[in-house]
């Protein structure tokens, strides 16, 4: 399993709009998108394994994430950003079955490098 690889990041004022791609190599269960502050959260998962895809209370309404499985990419739309939404976005795989919010739970998984999104007031 190779591990994803991510960009799209920048640097926008408040209110502002990103989208971050990550390309994924081989196959999974659930992919996921996490962002780091202080802490690594999950934000938006989507799980293949029973359908479901998660947003957290933070994103909910802001974010959009989806999947063009032709080009193996992985996508995470986001709009209104907020100061509170800067940090590294990472995006995540996981090869084993679980549900989007299970998904986004924990840390297991094959992780990309990062990129770095920062948003100004």
């Amino acid at each position: 399993q190779l591990h994803p690889v991510e960009s799209g990041g920048g640097t926008v004022q408040a209110g502002g709009s990103l989208n971050l791609s990550c390309v994924v190599y081989g196959d999974y269960h659930a992919v996921g998108w996490f962002r780091q502050a202080k802490e690594r959260e999950g934000i938006s998962c989507i799980s293949t394994s029973d359908s479901t895809t998660y947003y957290a209370d933070s994103v909910k309404g802001r974010f959009a994430m989806s999947r063009d499985n032709a080009k193996k990419m992985v996508y995470l739309q986001m709009n209104n950003l907020k100061p509170e939404d800067t940090g590294v976005y990472y995006c995540k795989i996981g090869s084993f079955r679980s549900s989007a919010q299970q998904m986004c739970s924990h840390l297991a998984g094959y992780w990309g490098q990062g990129t770095q999104v920062t948003v100004s007031s």
